[in-house]
């Protein structure tokens, strides 16, 4: 594919088809660089004061030349761009795999990190559970499977899903959402579920990032369309007749994902990190409001 060099003037040779991005042809994208004109996904874009750029603008606005005051380039959502877009979502796949792993070395571990109301499910014995005081099963369970067919389902949203959302927020901000909308799925299931129903999976975590590519999506003005089928579809599977699917982990999650989607890529400019990260304390706020509703109700 021919590229216009940096900086270039004159009119764009005629590009048949929806535009792609210069580094990654095979992305669809309708985002181009301010200075170069150039498509760029949202793993390549870098916030600049007015649109974005691509990483060839920066490093060359970097220097000593035209555009020195470019020192930090930043992503859609404000984050620092990182040398590795995905990082964070290998360390999280990482620690998905190793828990799955454990489990199957000891399936003891099964009950004590599962999220329970007040019955050791698995083994018998005496109450266990969030209600006795033992919060970390809201962090132990997004990371716990059980099932080879669960986990290869979930850690497969999470590298689709995850790379150009952590690209296009930065590491930070998207490790708040992937861990914030998993405890929000894992708090709405324990307030609307049975107290004894066991619930285990990333899915509420992965509904959050399910969340945020909506609003990423239409925040770049891509077509709708195709994620609009993939949450339907999946819809339906959390709502299937024959049950066995935590459909509370899934609503909480995807809510939690598109209000804090919501804020942090339509945050103002000048209040970008006070909205952001205020939005995610809220969030957490609900949801540790929530948890401790239902365990007063429960005790």
């Amino acid at each position: 594919m021919d590229q216009q060099p940096p900086g270039a003037s004159g009119p764009r040779p005629p590009v048949e088809g929806p535009p792609v991005c210069y580094r990654h042809p095979d992305r669809e994208t309708a985002v181009r660089c301010v200075r170069c004109d150039r498509p760029i996904c949202p793993q390549c874009m870098v916030s600049a004061s007015v649109g974005f750029q691509c990483p060839d603008c920066v490093r060359q606005g970097s220097g000593t030349g035209h555009g020195a005051s470019v020192t930090q380039p930043r992503t859609l959502a404000g984050g620092v761009v990182a040398a590795d877009p995905r990082l964070i979502t290998k360390i999280l796949l990482g620690i998905n795999v190793a828990v799955f792993v454990a489990v199957l070395a000891d399936d003891s571990l099964l009950d004590k990190l599962v999220l329970l109301g007040r019955a050791n499910f698995y083994y018998g014995g005496p109450p266990e559970g969030i209600a006795e005081g033992q919060w970390y099963r809201l962090v132990t369970s997004m990371f716990l499977h059980q099932e080879v067919w669960h986990i290869a389902f979930n850690m497969l949203g999470l590298w689709w899903l995850g790379g150009p959302l952590e690209a296009a927020l930065g590491r930070v901000r998207y490790l708040a959402l992937y861990l914030i909308s998993g405890l929000a799925g894992g708090a709405l299931t324990y307030w609307l579920a049975e107290p004894n129903q066991p619930s285990l999976g990333a899915s509420g975590a992965i509904f959050g990032l399910l969340g945020a590519t909506i609003v990423l999506m239409r925040r770049l003005n891509y077509d709708m369309r195709p994620v609009f089928m993939i949450l339907a579809l999946n819809l339906v599977i959390t709502f299937n007749p024959w049950g066995g699917i935590a459909w509370q982990a899934h609503v909480g999650g995807l809510v939690a994902g598109v209000l804090m989607g919501i804020a942090m890529l339509h945050a103002p400019r000048e209040r970008r990190d006070l909205v952001q990260f205020g939005a995610c304390a809220a969030v957490l706020l609900a949801t540790i409001l929530i948890v401790a509703t239902r365990t007063a109700a429960l005790t």
